[in-house]
């Protein structure tokens, strides 16, 4: 039996793998820090893409993409402003944050629902 972090970790993996199809380009994965922690963050063209993962087991509760409430959200944007500002790219780069959310079917292949700029960061 799998862990809960092994398998958002294989998620988030899978997640990136999937991104990268897509065209974004990795940057960085499982960055931590005092206020909070990003999945992933990804260029997409001049964006700097801060993704969120949301794996979801059982179907029958909220989806990943409404599992995104309006705290989440905040831990997310002070943990970019946080990352931005460690690496001196405040005021440098276009942001957004995507959201990836995932579900295994069956067979226990992945399916994805990407949401670009899933919320404005004020």
């Amino acid at each position: 039996m799998t862990t809960t972090s092994a398998r958002g970790g294989l998620a988030e993996a899978q997640a990136e793998s999937y991104l990268q199809e897509q065209g974004l380009t990795p940057w960085t994965r499982n960055y931590r820090c005092k206020v909070g922690e990003l999945d992933l963050i990804m260029r997409d063209g001049d964006y700097l893409v801060f993704v969120e993962v949301r794996l979801r087991n059982n179907r029958d509760y909220a989806d990943g993409l409404e599992s995104i409430t309006a705290s989440k959200q905040r831990k997310l944007v002070r943990a970019a402003q946080f990352y931005l500002q460690q690496h001196q790219l405040t005021d440098k780069l276009p942001c957004r944050f995507d959201v990836i959310a995932m579900h295994y079917t069956t067979e226990q292949q992945p399916v994805f629902t990407w949401l670009r700029n899933a919320f404005d960061a004020y």
